[in-house]
């Protein structure tokens, strides 16, 4: 009896095993064996360079050593917070909105067409026009409507503001807190807004070769949502199952034990 116990339970244990290796395999980012830990291994990466679409919100900020007088009347300036508090709220009301044709309005300069140019061609571009009417002039332009959206399977879900030219997919999730376990690293999907509809691309997280992939930077807008993995309903069960195989393998140590005693 004790030996048929023992010959039918040591598959089904080997067979859990098995599964809980599989399914921690499923979990670790970005798996290659060529990874070594004596010396790093490069992963070469075009980043692309975002274009300026209508609706994004830029920071214009226009000085002059010269004429600090006259520089200020480029600059919005708001009196709520102080900038270390400022919430995007503030920043919407302090940046330029690109409207429906590409353009902005600035004070004195006027209207200027920006839409598809980086943000340091439109730099550029508001510079050469500050220096028709300041001395001196130094333009700073930045990004602030850059938001990237986390769905799904993930510790902390919405949308969050990068204060940075740019993002990778990995640091984005480390916004939302990271996947849950039920999370599926290898189905995860990018929504990215193009200019005649939406793109849908599918990235597998445990996948090296996603560092040199160009979604490996996100962009503006972007949206990504992690699906829960297939097997999630059945992942109650397979705890219950560990814990039975593991009491039977007790059970087994301990009539081994009983054996030998007897014996």
């Amino acid at each position: 009896m004790r030996i048929l116990l023992k010959n039918s339970l040591l598959p089904a244990i080997i067979m859990v095993l098995l599964t809980s290796c599989y399914h921690n395999k499923k979990l670790i980012y970005l798996q290659d064996k060529n990874f070594s830990e004596s010396q790093p291994t490069l992963v070469e990466n075009i980043r692309s360079i975002y274009r300026v679409q209508a609706n994004d919100i830029l920071s214009i900020k226009v000085k002059s050593s010269t004429d600090a007088q006259v520089s200020d009347l480029f600059n919005i300036t708001t009196t709520t917070q102080a900038p270390m508090f400022t919430s995007p709220g503030n920043l919407f009301l302090e940046g330029y909105s690109i409207d429906a044709d590409g353009k902005i309005s600035l004070p004195i300069i006027g209207s200027l067409t920006v839409k598809d140019l980086s943000i340091d061609e439109v730099q550029n571009l508001i510079q050469l026009n500050a220096n028709k009417y300041l001395k001196n002039a130094t333009v700073i332009v930045k990004l602030i409507s850059f938001k990237i959206t986390v769905l799904g399977e993930v510790g902390n879900p919405g949308y969050h503001y990068v204060y940075n030219n740019q993002v990778t997919i990995l640091e984005a999730l480390g916004l939302a807190g990271d996947l849950t376990p039920q999370g599926s690293r290898q189905n995860v999907k990018l929504v990215r807004q193009a200019k005649t509809g939406s793109e849908v691309i599918l990235l597998d997280l445990t996948d090296s070769r996603l560092l040199k992939s160009k979604y490996f930077y996100l962009m503006p807008n972007d949206v990504l949502y992690i699906e829960p993995v297939k097997a999630r309903a059945r992942k109650w069960n397979l705890e219950n199952l560990t814990l039975v195989f593991s009491a039977a393998t007790t059970a087994i140590l301990i009539l081994n034990y009983l054996d030998n005693n007897n014996n």
